[in-house]
């Protein structure tokens, strides 16, 4: 059994996508893979709350109770490792966690650490995504689904979504208009790499 592990940090809208995906299009039966947990850095993230209505074992990790990101990143790979069936890595996936993860921890996941980011990379890394691309002129947006590196927001890209950038666009509307593509784009991406694994 592939065991996704998801790490999320606020509502979960991307975990809960991905979820209801794998249990919708059959990931068991079809990959060998199911989502085996769900972590956060914040105990009140309402997407726990969704996790558990769901039968999916979560974690909470608070990173303030730390000395050091390296300290914060030890204790969560050791969450997640209890996750991973013997012979079957894990697969990581940021949904919203807002940390920046070490190059150490990223490192121990490579190849199977995912993120999704609110811009067409490589355009707008960081945050504000939806407010650069705005103040920019872009005529379009949207989300990227990548392995994660080292370096922040970049690695190979898996899967990409644009939306039109309107006018009248705040960074609040332009930013729930590629929300509802990350819902789509994401388990459609991690679909497609478990597929290639299966």
């Amino acid at each position: 059994m592939k065991n996704i592990v998801i790490l999320i940090s606020g509502s979960g809208s991307n975990m809960a996508a991905i979820v209801k995906t794998a249990q919708r299009e059959g990931w068991q039966d079809k990959f060998g893979a199911r989502v085996a947990g769900v972590i956060s850095n914040k105990a009140a993230a309402g997407g726990l709350v969704f996790a558990r209505e769901h039968g999916i074992a979560t974690e909470v990790l608070d990173h303030k109770a730390f000395a050091s990101r390296e300290a914060f990143d030890a204790d969560l790979a050791r969450i997640i490792d209890r996750f991973e069936a013997p012979g079957e890595p894990a697969l990581v996936v940021l949904a919203g966690f807002m940390r920046i993860l070490t190059p150490g921890f990223v490192a121990r996941y490579a190849g199977r650490l995912l993120n999704i980011h609110p811009s067409l990379l490589p355009a707008f890394p960081g945050l504000h995504t939806q407010q650069q691309a705005i103040n920019a002129g872009c005529k379009v947006a949207g989300a990227t689904v990548h392995q994660v590196t080292a370096e922040l927001d970049h690695g190979p890209i898996l899967a990409q979504a644009a939306v039109p950038v309107l006018p009248g666009d705040t960074a609040e509307t332009l930013a729930a208009r590629v929300l509802t593509q990350e819902h789509l784009i994401y388990p459609r991406a991690i679909a497609e790499l478990l597929y290639k694994k299966a």
